[in-house]
């Protein structure tokens, strides 16, 4: 039987990253794990491992989501796991900055959970 795949949602708003687990779980019946900022991404990543998918948002306390693409790229052993940004912060400079640290793909918010949807079966081979 093969592994069910596993996401880590990275997300300060309660409402949002309720909203993302909920999507991915429901439309890919991934198993999610979540952490409310980047500091508590680090200490998850090695102990709730191996995941398929990341998603970060930006603007979190302490460490930001530009910051833990940067980690997760340059971790030997996460360097190949796709990572979505999903973020306020719109403009063409902020995209091309989270794509410049290292992300597979970028959704700016408000978004549908189509939208979400669609992205993250890209990238889990669930289409």
């Amino acid at each position: 039987m093969e592994r069910k795949k596993k996401v880590l949602v990275v997300e300060d708003s309660r409402i949002t990253r309720d909203l993302i687990v909920a999507t991915i779980e429901e439309g890919t019946g991934a198993q999610v794990v979540q952490a409310e900022n980047g500091f508590r991404a680090l200490k998850l990543i090695p102990a709730e491992g191996p995941f398929d998918l990341m998603v970060f948002d930006i603007n979190m306390p302490d460490i930001n989501g530009l910051e833990l693409v940067r980690f997760v790229r340059e971790s030997e052993h996460l360097r190949d796991v796709p990572v979505i940004i999903v973020s306020t912060e719109g403009k063409k400079s902020d995209i091309q900055r989270g794509f410049q640290a290292g992300a597979d793909d970028y959704i700016v918010k408000p978004f549908s959970t189509e939208q979400l949807l669609n992205v993250v079966k890209k990238y889990l081979g669930n289409r």
